[in-house]
């Protein structure tokens, strides 16, 4: 393969400080550079991972950030995902995403992976995926499948 992932995302928001803090405080994200790129245009890069970053733009009198609609209807980009360092990190992200209203305690088990789904500040549906310990080879489940280790509370 001639990739190693992916390098950013870049996002709208209608609130710097507000997606700072969010992903501060849930991911420990951090901000390496904040500025006014152009009149009217703020960018900030945001560092989500050892090479991931979000290049995050509030941008004057710009309402795309208030479009959300149901999953796959949202255009090209429908949701991201972010993947947690381990299984401590994915606890302790569930723990900081619960606590914030920003999801329910549901995690799908898509067997390989486990998964978590959150909206963040803007409104913006995303999710985290840890490597699943229960994982069965070659099984992959469906949408909806709840994981046996995070039972309903």
């Amino acid at each position: 393969m001639l990739l190693d992932g992916f390098d950013h995302v870049a996002i709208l928001t209608n609130n710097t400080e507000r997606f700072h803090a969010f992903y501060r405080d849930v991911f420990d994200a951090e901000v390496i550079m904040d500025r006014e790129e152009f009149p009217g245009a703020r960018l900030s890069v945001v560092h989500v991972g050892p090479t991931s970053e979000f290049n995050v733009f509030q941008i004057a009198d710009n309402h795309e950030v208030e479009h959300q609609v149901p999953m796959f209807g949202r255009g090209r980009l429908d949701h991201l995902a972010l993947r947690a360092a381990g299984m401590e990190a994915f606890l302790e992200i569930r723990r900081r995403l619960m606590n914030r209203g920003a999801a329910d305690d549901f995690v799908t088990d898509f067997g390989p992976v486990l998964s978590m789904f959150f909206r963040d500040p803007d409104g913006l549906e995303a999710e985290v995926v840890v490597a699943n310990p229960d994982a069965q080879p070659g099984v992959h489940n469906k949408p909806g499948t709840r994981a046996a280790r995070f039972p309903a509370s």
